[in-house]
């Protein structure tokens, strides 16, 4: 009785826990939901479902990597600092990068999204349309590709960073049998 109690109040189990929700939910978000979704459905709907799926997940990857640092063992956020450099980096990368995205570049590819559907009323042509493009709806698609590849970039450095915390991570696991 007194393991499972030295457990329930350890912050480990809640750390990896922590950890392993924000790396699925980065991977599934990612490389499985947004292909599957882009796949399987008409241009129009795909945009309104991003519309609202990544706002969601941008806030919770911070509150995961919030979560994940608050837990880690065996004082929280002050063990984590004292870690050393390996543990707080690629959670403070982490951190600021998928900030970035639910603060700015996703506001930003959002707002290009709503101004590409407007521009498409107004010239009469799909965004895709190559020929007679308007110059508002050039300057737009430019606009909108330079956030999304940066929404994109952000993403993939913030998995990089999670993917290292879980080396430095497992480096202090020890298995005792």
């Amino acid at each position: 009785m007194a393991a499972i109690f030295n457990a329930v109040v350890n912050l480990a189990p809640y750390h990896v826990m922590a950890y392993g929700t924000l790396l699925g939910t980065e991977l599934y978000q990612s490389f499985v939901m947004t292909k599957i979704c882009y796949q399987a459905l008409p241009m129009a709907q795909f945009t309104t479902l991003q519309k609202k799926v990544f706002p969601a997940y941008f806030r919770i990857q911070v509150g995961l990597i919030a979560l994940t640092a608050a837990t880690f063992p065996t004082k929280s956020i002050v063990s984590l600092a004292r870690a050393g450099w390996l543990f707080w980096v690629p959670l403070g990368t982490n951190f600021g990068m998928a900030a970035l995205n639910w603060l700015v570049y996703g506001p930003r590819t959002q707002d290009m999204m709503i101004k590409r559907s407007h521009q498409e009323t107004i010239d009469g042509r799909k965004y895709n349309d190559e020929e007679n493009t308007s110059e508002d709806m050039q300057r737009i698609k430019r606009d909108f590709s330079r956030n999304h590849a940066m929404s994109i970039h952000l993403n993939l450095i913030a998995m990089g960073a999670t993917i290292l915390y879980g080396f430095a991570l497992a480096s202090k696991i020890r298995f005792v049998l």
